[in-house]
């Protein structure tokens, strides 16, 4: 299937042809794209793909299965989209990937659709994956993350908006990852990194707030400072004081003076107490035990 965009030029009354999708795409006749979708060459889209207006799918393009794409995204060369999940409990049930809008999905990406029927892997709005992200089967990343080059996120795995992830870092099968985070290249991630926080290192442990990550989004100044100021005091009751971690979840529970802190300390005790939760990322306390009740 191709498409063509006839208009007139002013001068002369001349006409210009506007080839949207190369004559060399792969596009099954079932698939549903919107006529202002751009194709690069030797593209190839699968008969339940659909896609919304804007977005501009670039050469050697592979996407499959039951996949959904919204507006104004740019998926760059190589990547790979929406094909069977990686998961040898696959069995050919239908699953789905669904994609927000205005994200940029760099070279050789690529998005694995879900393992179960009916469920979904979904990313969703102004995300940055950069070159040879992996995202497997039934990850979610919300809004506004940034993922650097050649991260590989294991099954389930779920991202926080505005989470900052560096490159070479692996995640282990469901950690989750909170708001605002920042993990440093080359971490092994295999427990869950709270809202808020910086973790690095192999193993890796936290190493503070992202200070810098707050500054730039406004939270630092919120009421002139004050809920960051209540977010530091939480961050050290968990991370440094010398009450045990269910001690100091307990009363950071019982506080939770703002949004952040409630966040952070919902967050902590989610990850601690829910089942299929890794729990979370431990850090270096005062007596340089691990930040966590083993």
């Amino acid at each position: 299937m191709v498409v063509h965009l006839s208009k007139s030029l002013a001068s002369g009354g001349k006409s210009l042809t506007t080839t949207l999708i190369h004559p060399t795409a792969v596009i099954h006749e079932g698939a549903k794209l919107h006529p202002t979708v751009k194709v690069g060459p030797y593209a190839v889209i699968g008969e339940q793909v659909t896609i919304g207006p804007g977005t501009d799918i670039g050469a050697h393009v592979v996407i499959d299965g039951q996949t959904t794409i919204g507006a104004h995204n740019r998926i760059f060369p190589g990547a790979a989209i929406g094909l069977e999940p990686q998961d040898l409990k696959y069995d050919g049930a239908i699953s789905r990937v669904e994609i927000g809008d205005h994200n940029l999905i760099r070279e050789c990406v690529t998005i694995n659709r879900a393992t179960d029927a009916g469920s979904v892997t979904r990313l969703g709005h102004h995300n940055l994956l950069m070159a040879y992200c992996h995202v497997a089967h039934n990850c979610v990343i919300e809004d506004q993350v940034v993922i650097a080059n050649s991260v590989a996120l294991a099954g389930h795995v779920y991202v926080e908006s505005w989470a900052r992830i560096s490159g070479l870092v692996g995640v282990h099968q469901f950690v989750q990852i909170g708001r605002y985070a920042y993990i440093g290249g080359l971490s092994r991630i295999d427990r869950d990194v709270p809202p808020f926080t910086m973790v690095n290192g192999n193993p890796a442990l936290v190493r503070g707030l992202n200070q810098v990550g707050l500054q730039r989004a406004g939270l630092a100044d919120q009421r002139e400072g004050e809920d960051y100021r209540q977010l530091k005091q939480a961050y050290r009751l968990v991370y440094r004081s010398e009450e045990s971690f269910s001690a100091a979840l307990e009363k950071l529970l019982q506080w939770e003076p703002n949004d952040l802190v409630t966040h952070f300390g919902q967050f902590l005790r989610a990850s601690s107490q829910q089942p299929n939760r890794r729990g979370p990322t431990p850090g270096r306390r005062r007596g340089g035990a691990a930040g966590r009740d083993q």
